[in-house]
């Protein structure tokens, strides 16, 4: 087994804020974790073992100084982040019964969604074997097009992953209809929910959605299904991977978190770095096998905190007692 390369992720952090009950009677009490998809990606891979490079704006407001510790914590490299005079985008979810969250955004002119051809155009990929970045940071505008310019030019050098985790509140979703096929054209890898899917292609079954998007360009397209767990489409080969039993507090994260696990796994075998050519189905299972796991412990805490390395190791050995 190979030592990974760097993995550059790009994208949003978030402040996401959950509703709590508050003693204080006609008052809301919120909790705030740092989140945001690539945040949370950026995380989990570095919590893994892969070196994990994060590139954001971070503002120099409390949500951007609690991101900014929140990464640097987990051991994500933040070297060429950018520091921004916008605020901080933030989330406001509140959980259902079964622990889905259901988000409002504060999200207008944040520093998350001003890229400039500029900012990126000095990022070093030497070392980096695969870029990932996805959700609102590639529809927000002024940056998206910078975003979408950054990847292809990326491209000769790295697989390129994207989540698009679709937010109908914020982006109509006929934006995300228009691009999905020109991301599909950069993308080695692509990541969606059955949510985004349902919003996406409303009716059309997952397997054919797969066969859009192969038609596309995407090699590897990767639908994660909650708890029906996960179906993995190479080049039209399916498989489907059942999720890991756990005991849900919310699934903030989940998502974020299994793209992580499915990349690191790639990363550590060395199959990332060029446009998969050496990638087979059975090497997509046993990656989508290490991720649900990875998935799971997320789903089990709150908020998206992602799990460790030495955790996944404890619950490897308990598994085998």
């Amino acid at each position: 087994m190979s030592s990974p390369r760097q993995i550059t992720v790009l994208g949003e952090c978030v402040a996401d804020a959950f509703t709590e009950s508050a003693s204080t009677p006609n008052t809301l009490a919120l909790r705030v974790l740092p989140g945001g998809g690539p945040a949370n990606t950026a995380v989990a891979l570095a919590r893994l073992g892969t070196p994990a490079r994060f590139l954001a704006r971070l503002s120099g407001d409390v949500f951007g100084r609690l991101f900014r510790a929140h990464l640097e914590s987990s051991g994500v490299d933040l070297s060429s982040a950018v520091a921004a005079a916008e605020a901080s985008t933030l989330a406001v979810a509140e959980l259902d019964e079964r622990g889905q969250a259901a988000f409002s955004f504060h999200a207008q002119n944040t520093a998350d969604w001003q890229w400039t051809a500029e900012e990126l155009a000095g990022v070093d990929l030497s070392e980096t074997v695969c870029v990932h970045t996805g959700s609102l940071a590639l529809v927000r505008e002024p940056g998206a097009a910078a975003v979408e310019d950054f990847l292809a030019a990326s491209a000769p050098r790295a697989t390129i992953s994207i989540d698009p985790n679709v937010r109908p509140l914020l982006v109509d979703p006929e934006v995300y209809r228009v691009r999905l096929a020109h991301w599909c054209e950069l993308a080695d890898v692509l990541r969606l929910s059955e949510d985004d899917l349902a919003v996406l292609l409303p009716g059309t079954p997952p397997e054919q959605t797969c066969d859009i998007w192969h038609a596309a360009g995407a090699r590897l397209v990767v639908i994660t299904r909650g708890a029906d767990g996960v179906l993995a489409s190479l080049d039209g080969e399916r498989i489907e991977v059942p999720a890991v039993p756990t005991s849900v507090v919310d699934t903030v994260g989940a998502g974020d978190s299994f793209t992580a696990g499915l990349l690191h796994h790639l990363a550590t075998r060395g199959l990332l770095g060029g446009r998969l050519t050496e990638l087979r189905l059975d090497h997509v299972a046993d990656a989508c096998l290490f991720a649900v796991r990875v998935a799971a412990l997320t789903c089990s805490v709150a908020g998206p905190n992602p799990p460790w390395q030495s955790q996944l190791e404890q619950l490897a050995i308990v598994g085998r007692v």
